[in-house]
């Protein structure tokens, strides 16, 4: 067979994403603060891109006009201000204006009082400072610092005495006499290395030295999680109602005690949708609080209607950055439009979530929202993800009014946020020495005609944080 060369037209369909469509669908699925950040760096790129300042006045409005003291006033007649003659003079220039006079003006720029924060104090800095105040010698505040440096967020010590000892050069009778004062710092308990040394250094602080409540932590910690409280009874020979007492002594204590000094900042959610009810219709209104309105830079507009001042390659520079400026602001509003949409149709779906609460809330899918309002559900998924709403309800991300069903009474699908809701209610009220089991859950659940498995119910459970039955039970 011979092989030739040859020229053939086929004509076929292609779907191409253009920078454009990347940028729309990115912009789409970006949170709110993640969308001030892109503007903003869009906005230092672009000069054709400008924030909308407030409105400008009118044009014919005219200044008042200026009126000349020297030509109002009738000539060798100077109005002068009222005098006060309560007023102590002497007193007060000596009072309040003696203290600036003292100091010497060195002629350097101080920055205001205004441009300084205040630091939020952690683990660390709290223990250097009390390490500080001690009155140990500079070879133990070097160990000291050694052992401060190795402190986890819980503050437990991550690293042996042992390597302690060999970084600072030296013994380790020195490191654990340094690492003996760190432990009854405040928090007492930090530089412990673990569970166990933390509990008893708290318990002998507060008194509790040679009592039961330090021999159960000593030697049967390991039963205290599953509430084992007969065999530790029996092993020390006491009764279960001492065991019990000596437990509520120990659970009083903070197994995590730098915990309380951590510097970690609380992240606030800024809701991009506001859902009010006026009268017996719900109101949606966007959060567009904070980001900027942009338009067009009118300079570099007129630089394009302008005839011969600027060179070609100019012009085509501003002419691609002014595409990609008027894409920018039609891609944001068509992100907030569909946003709208997305959110309107789910109120529609929940509207009696929003009137009596979470037990009304529906089985919800994407294809649900995606059919009601003609659009993709990859577009309603892109919508949701890192979206929050305001509701009478509360405060809940889109996804979460996407739910399964499960089948509930007279044939009719019930949500399963509904169902955990349920769970958590059933746990609440259970008897506390005799909690309910997953089983026994899953037939409470069924004489209510949800039916749902027993192993639905643990796995219900266990992402709601709620422990097993054993370890909820409380005998005293």
């Amino acid at each position: 067979m011979a092989l030739q060369l040859k020229q053939s037209l086929n004509l076929s369909q292609q779907l191409i994403m253009t920078p454009q469509l990347q940028q729309a669908i990115k912009l789409l699925q970006l949170s709110r603060l993640e969308l001030l950040e892109t503007i903003n760096q869009e906005m230092e790129t672009n000069p054709m891109l400008e924030e909308q300042a407030g409105e400008d006045p009118d044009d014919g409005a005219a200044a008042p006009e200026t009126v000349d003291t020297q030509e109002a006033l009738p000539e060798g007649k100077v109005e002068e201000a009222p005098r006060r003659e309560d007023v102590d003079w002497e007193a007060y220039l000596g009072e309040y204006n003696t203290g600036w006079a003292e100091t010497p003006y060195d002629g350097r720029e101080y920055p205001s009082f205004e441009n300084f924060t205040a630091q939020k104090p952690n683990l660390t800095s709290h223990l250097e400072w009390q390490l500080q105040m001690s009155d140990l010698s500079e070879e133990e505040r070097e160990i000291g610092d050694h052992i401060i440096g190795n402190l986890d967020v819980d503050g437990y010590l991550k690293t042996t005495v042992e390597d302690i000892a060999e970084a600072t050069g030296r013994s380790l009778d020195e490191v654990e006499g340094v690492l003996d004062v760190i432990q009854r710092l405040d928090p007492v308990g930090v530089a412990a290395r673990d569970t166990r040394e933390c509990l008893l250094i708290q318990l002998r602080f507060h008194g509790w030295r040679k009592s039961l409540a330090e021999a159960i932590v000593r030697d049967y910690v390991d039963r205290l999680e599953n509430r084992d409280y007969d065999p530790i009874a029996r092993s020390l020979g006491v009764t279960v109602e001492e065991v019990a007492s000596a437990v509520s002594v120990i659970t009083s204590l903070d197994p995590r005690p730098g915990r309380r000094l951590s510097d970690e900042e609380t992240v606030y959610i800024s809701p991009d949708i506001y859902v009010f009810k006026v009268g017996d219709e719900y109101e949606i209104v966007l959060n567009e609080d904070g980001l900027p309105k942009l338009r067009i830079n009118s300079f570099y507009r007129d630089v394009l209607m302008s005839k011969g001042t600027y060179g070609e390659s100019t012009k085509e520079y501003i002419q691609d950055k002014l595409k990609s400026a008027a894409w920018l602001i039609k891609s944001i509003h068509q992100r907030q439009r569909t946003i709208y949409r997305v959110t309107q149709s789910i109120v529609r779906f929940q509207h009696e979530f929003l009137d009596k609460g979470i037990a009304f809330l529906k089985p919800l899918v994407l294809r649900d929202v995606a059919e009601d309002i003609e659009m993709h559900e990859s577009t309603i998924s892109r919508v949701t993800t890192n979206k929050y709403v305001h509701t009478p309800q509360g405060v809940y991300e889109l996804k979460y009014f996407f739910n399964s069903a499960i089948s509930g009474p007279g044939g009719e699908s019930v949500a399963s946020e509904s169902v955990k809701q349920r769970i958590r209610d059933i746990i609440k009220g259970e008897n506390r020495k005799k909690p309910y089991s997953d089983q026994e859950v899953a037939e409470i659940l069924k004489a209510d005609s949800i039916n749902v498995a027993r192993r639905t119910v643990a796995k219900y459970r266990e992402t709601m944080g709620i422990l097993p039955s054993r370890r909820r039970r409380q005998i005293y």
